[in-house]
């Protein structure tokens, strides 16, 4: 999900739709419809709104498609808003290693303005340690899809590595700090504090377990599965207890999670787990331009119970 300035949000839907909620009611007609691979975990993923969006009307996604050899792969696009539609689709980047699990997805700009896009190492855990592979990959590019200049790893869109499954990444208002969350092996997820060329472990270590030269996770779950999806840091006013506090929409963990990050984000403070097993799996949570908090629920995506009334986007705001 993704605000835009006029107070549109813009969302994703896995089989290849990007759908639009304008003054409260969802457009009957899909802003865009996309040609992806919808199998498994893989599909139409992450959204982001370019930052001179007003400007440019650009809208970049990340999805799953297939070659024609059968073989799945995933690629970053950017469309074009033209009279409320997306038009215009131009391949940013592409040969992001793609599978039924394992895609990551999440794509979001950050306060350099570059994009920051996040990979899953595809079922082939292996690829998360080689440099020339975009799988298992935290990736930084310019808005057109060149790389930047000060990547750590020259010519490169690579800025860390060492990833399973990594989801939803924010930065600490202020502070600046990039914080990412990832799926573990089995329980052990992670919250990372990611750095430029930093390694974080996979298939090497996981959780607590680490190694020389290896960057170990701010918080890991221990025998606990959140299953992290989105993720994203408190900026609003509607709720000044939270500001700068982190919020994580969990799957299987079926609850959003908020924490609270030390001045110099190396320890978590506070932990708190809100609406526990009340609306089913989360997706994804962003801060509206209201400054309420929009979840996002998965119920229908073959491994939750969905009720009638799923899917759902939920605006959560204090009691008046």
């Amino acid at each position: 999900m993704a605000f835009a300035p006029d107070g549109r949000l813009f969302f994703t839907e896995r089989p290849g739709r990007v759908r639009v909620v304008q003054d409260d009611r969802l457009l009957s007609r899909p802003w865009a419809q996309l040609e992806v691979a919808q199998e498994g975990e893989a599909g139409l993923l992450g959204l982001a709104l370019s930052p001179d969006f007003p400007r440019t009307g650009y809208v970049y996604v990340y999805y799953t498609y297939r070659d024609r050899s059968g073989r799945l792969w995933n690629r970053v696009s950017r469309l074009r808003d033209e009279g409320g539609q997306g038009t215009g689709e131009e391949v940013v980047l592409d040969g992001i290693p793609g599978a039924g699990i394992h895609d990551g997805g999440r794509i979001r700009f950050g306060p350099d303005a570059k994009l920051y896009v996040t990979t899953g190492d595809a079922a082939s855990s292996s690829l998360a340690q080689d440099l020339n592979s975009l799988a298992g990959k935290i990736l930084r590019l310019n808005p057109d899809g060149s790389i930047p200049q000060d990547n750590p790893f020259p010519g490169s869109p690579v800025y860390s590595y060492g990833h399973r499954n990594p989801q939803g990444l924010d930065w600490r208002p202020g502070a600046g700090t990039l914080v990412a969350v990832e799926h573990g092996p089995s329980a052990h997820d992670e919250v990372n504090v990611v750095v430029p060329g930093g390694n974080y472990g996979w298939p090497l270590v996981s959780g607590e377990r680490t190694a020389t030269g290896l960057i170990s996770p701010l918080l890991e779950t221990g025998e606990d599965t959140w299953a992290p999806s989105g993720a994203s840091f408190y900026s609003g006013d509607l709720f000044p207890q939270w500001r700068g506090d982190l919020f994580i929409a969990a799957l299987r963990g079926q609850h959003l999670h908020r924490l609270r990050l030390d001045p110099s984000d190396t320890a978590v403070v506070e932990d708190e787990v809100l609406f526990p097993g009340e609306l089913g799996r989360l997706r994804d949570v962003v801060v509206g331009p209201d400054g309420a908090l929009y979840l996002a629920t998965s119920n229908r995506d073959g491994r939750g119970s969905p009720r009638p009334s799923d899917d759902r986007i939920l605006r959560v705001a204090p009691d008046r």
